[in-house]
């Protein structure tokens, strides 16, 4: 049991680690409020951005979230 729980805390560390670098790795949201006040459209950008880099990261951040909030809770009940 103590195997286990040495390994589930080395990957949440892991986790810990490649989470905070994508975040600090996406660039800032910079629509906001100009963006509503100015009526900004869908451009081709804005409307594929799964397939570049930014919607790459942001998958990835979304993804890593789910697992840094599952293994918190499994950590918690060890």
């Amino acid at each position: 049991m103590d195997i286990l729980k040495v390994f589930v805390q080395i990957i949440y560390i892991l986790i810990c680690i490649v989470l905070t670098v994508i975040v600090l790795k996406q660039e800032g949201r910079s629509e906001g409020l100009s963006g509503a006040l100015t009526g900004a459209s869908d451009s081709y950008w804005s409307k594929n951005k799964g397939r570049s880099k930014e919607g790459l990261l942001d998958n990835a951040t979304k993804i890593l979230g789910v697992l840094f909030i599952v293994l918190s809770v499994v950590l918690n009940l060890f």
